[in-house]
């Protein structure tokens, strides 16, 4: 590492490996998402659900955080397209965010009542599952690139994990208590979220320390960003 680069030393061979990862990953995420997000609009529009429409419009957020980090690694220099990848996937959050609290305040008003949805409470315990995986494997592979927008949309992809989580409990409580409150409650916990992780990738360098420069037990991965 040099002070007019900022990346680990990787030997070139295995940054073709780490590179060639992360474009496999990133289009493993696109795919899952789009059908992800599909699914969950199209659920959420059918049962009037502020968390699941929420839901599926974090899925086409992610695509496009994905896509973002696909561009950059499809330059022959990946690192010189790092901070236009970055400032997207910020941007893309805070659109995330904005348009879920409009439409979940507008549920908490009493507009429309979330119905029961079998197929978003399955969809979204689905997600729980898969999105840690997918979300590991980029942080990993990123941290030790020293890519910090790989890093950065691995959490928006372990982010998607968390807004599964709080979807399927929204979408539960809603479903056996009769608590419409708990789907836009949902809602709202995701463009929390969404701005916290918009203005970390804003600043996201800070994403990009290597594996190697952790040289402290107490040091976790998991803990960058």
């Amino acid at each position: 590492m040099t002070p007019s680069d900022p990346r680990p030393t990787v030997a070139p061979a295995r940054r073709l490996v780490l590179q060639r990862r992360i474009r496999w990953v990133v289009a493993a995420t696109i795919t899952y998402n789009l059908l992800e997000g599909v699914i969950a609009l199209a659920a959420g529009r059918a049962a009037s659900s502020s968390a699941l429409i929420g839901f599926g419009l974090d899925s086409l957020v992610e695509v496009l955080s994905a896509a973002a980090v696909a561009w950059q690694f499809a330059a022959p220099d990946p690192h010189r397209r790092e901070k236009a990848a970055l400032r997207v996937i910020a941007v893309a959050f805070f659109a995330l965010a904005a348009v879920v609290t409009i439409d979940a305040l507008r549920s908490l008003l009493g507009a429309s009542p979330a119905e029961h949805s079998s197929v978003g409470i399955a969809l979204a315990a689905v997600s729980v599952v898969i999105m840690p995986v997918l979300s590991w494997f980029e942080r990993r592979t990123g941290r030790e690139l020293g890519s910090a927008s790989a890093v950065a949309d691995s959490h928006q992809t372990l982010i998607c994990s968390y807004l599964s989580a709080a979807v399927l409990v929204g979408l539960v409580l809603n479903s056996l208590l009769g608590w419409a409150w708990a789907d836009p409650l949902a809602a709202l916990v995701i463009a929390v979220f969404a701005v916290r992780e918009g203005l970390e990738a804003w600043r996201g360098e800070a994403c990009a320390q290597p594996l190697s420069s952790l040289t402290s037990e107490n040091d976790d991965p998991g803990d960058c960003c």
